[in-house]
């Protein structure tokens, strides 16, 4: 598979997961907020949404996921854009990913910090490492 193809790829399987998050986070809010009957409107602010629901799991993801891959989506752009794609850098960026799908796993089910931590500590640690290496490896390539 091309290179670039790789990229785009990753970039659409990080945003399927980002969808499939806010499903989840949509179907478990609205149960919730069934079973409990709680008014849209008393949760129309993120203060009044901590205080009024339990499971914030799949709620928290989803801004996560509007964090860190920012970085990797800026990357994948700029490789696409000046055209020059490393293989070390399509390795990362799937390895990133895999990260990002791991975080979710455990943020979504039993939600152990250090667990969660630990994996994105390798996410982040990897993404620092490829914005490192890429400009160097545009210059020198």
């Amino acid at each position: 598979m091309d290179p670039l193809l790789h990229l785009i790829t990753a970039c659409a399987a990080l945003v399927l997961l980002t969808f499939i998050v806010g499903a989840r986070m949509l179907y478990v809010r609205v149960t919730e907020m069934r079973a409990n009957r709680i008014h849209p409107q008393s949760i129309a602010l993120s203060v009044q949404r901590s205080k009024n629901l339990e499971d914030s799991r799949a709620a928290d993801n989803y801004s996560n996921l509007f964090e860190l891959p920012v970085l990797l989506y800026a990357l994948c752009a700029t490789a696409i854009g000046v055209g020059h794609t490393p293989t070390w850098l399509v390795f990362g960026v799937w390895a990133f990913v895999a990260s990002r799908v791991i975080h979710t796993a455990i943020q979504c089910t039993y939600n152990k910090v250090m667990h969660r931590f630990q994996i994105f500590l390798a996410g982040f640690v990897l993404i620092l490492a490829m914005w490192m290496a890429y400009p160097i490896s545009l210059l020198l390539g």
